[in-house]
């Protein structure tokens, strides 16, 4: 049955909805969570929930898609932005979207717990979650290295690296820290993908003397 809302008052309850079950499956997780709980924290009637979603799984599938559009979204409006400011690299791009994911981590940080949780609850949405996510990084590679600014043997395994990556920086200084620094750790990111993390040969010179 499709459920999708045909209007503004609609979508802006089934906005409702999603956010108060963001936060509830957040702090509660899948199984202690309740509609009745979710529908008290988005002030909405309990019957009106059907309207919107069959079950509380219904909601769950549906909140991890709308997270991981959020996420998504984030980035394409990031790295749009830098691109109208001229011609970036496909390093800069990638510190922008980079950051861009630790700036919604750090105000949703209750995606890695729902992320996590869907393995076991809806593991095609879980899947698809990452799926579609190294897929946009491998897309940006590829251009990166089509336009020669990149080595020209891009492949999936580049783009999970990097996402692996990305989701464990999110973790240790997106949600486990108060004080990130979104900016300066996208740079940072960006500088062992642009360097590596072996010492440049020309500091080496000297050594031992």
């Amino acid at each position: 049955m499709d459920k999708t809302p045909r209007t503004n008052r609609g979508r802006n309850t089934q906005r409702k909805l999603l956010d108060a079950a963001a936060v509830e499956f957040g702090e509660k997780g899948f199984h202690a969570a309740s509609i009745s709980s979710i529908t008290r924290r988005a002030e909405v009637a309990l019957g009106t929930f059907y309207t919107y979603f069959e079950s509380k799984d219904a909601l769950f599938q549906a909140l991890v898609q709308h997270m991981s559009n959020q996420v998504k979204s984030g980035a394409a409006t990031a790295i749009a932005e830098l691109k109208d400011t001229g011609h970036p690299s496909a390093l800069d791009i990638e510190e922008a979207a980079l950051a861009s994911f630790l700036r919604f981590a750090s105000e949703h940080k209750e995606i890695y717990r729902i992320i996590d949780e869907s393995e076991f609850v809806d593991p095609a949405a879980y899947r698809a979650h990452y799926e579609s996510t190294a897929e946009r990084i491998l897309e940006r590679l590829q251009e990166g290295a089509a336009r020669g600014e990149l080595r020209t043997d891009i492949e999936e395994a580049y783009a999970w690296a990097l996402m692996g990556m990305y989701v464990f920086l999110g973790l240790r200084f997106a949600v486990w820290a108060d004080d990130m620094d979104e900016e300066k750790l996208a740079s940072v990111a960006r500088s062992i993908l642009e360097n590596g993390i072996t010492k440049p040969a020309k500091n080496l010179q000297g050594i031992g003397k």
